[in-house]
C-alpha cells in the first residue's frame, strides 16, 4: 500500500481559517494558530451578541414608547395592562415604529385602549 500525504488537506484547512481571519489585526490574520484562537473567540462573542442585541433593542422600543406615552399622559405599565385586559396583542416593536412614525395614529390607538 502507498503512503498517503496529507499536504493539501491539510494547507485547505488552514488557507480556510486564514481567508475567515482576514481583516483581523497583526499576528492574528497571518499565523494559523492565532487565527484558529481569534476565530474561535470571535465566534463566542458573534453567538452572545447576538442574543444581546435583541435585549437592546427591547429596551429602545420600551423607551420609545414610554416617551410617546408619557407626552400623552400615560405610563408604560399601565398602557401595558390596559391592553393585556382588553386582548389587543401587538408587540412593542410595531407601537414603537407607529409612536415615532405615525403619532395621530398612534392617539387614535391610545384612545381606544383607555
Amino acid at each position: 500500500m502507498s503512503r498517503i500525504t496529507r499536504g493539501v488537506t491539510a494547507s485547505k484547512r488552514r488557507n480556510k481559517v486564514l481567508k475567515a481571519a482576514k481583516g483581523f489585526k497583526w499576528r492574528r490574520s497571518s499565523t494559523y494558530k492565532a487565527a484558529k484562537q481569534a476565530l474561535m473567540k470571535a465566534g463566542k462573542y458573534a453567538y452572545r451578541d447576538r442574543k444581546n442585541k435583541k435585549r437592546t433593542f427591547r429596551r429602545l422600543w420600551i423607551l420609545r414608547l414610554n416617551n410617546a406615552l408619557r407626552e400623552l399622559g400615560l405610563k408604560y405599565s399601565t398602557f401595558i395592562k390596559d391592553m393585556s385586559e382588553k386582548k389587543i396583542e401587538l408587540d412593542r416593536k410595531v407601537l414603537s415604529q407607529m409612536a415615532v412614525e405615525n403619532p395621530e395614529t398612534f392617539k387614535k390607538f391610545i384612545e381606544k385602549v383607555k
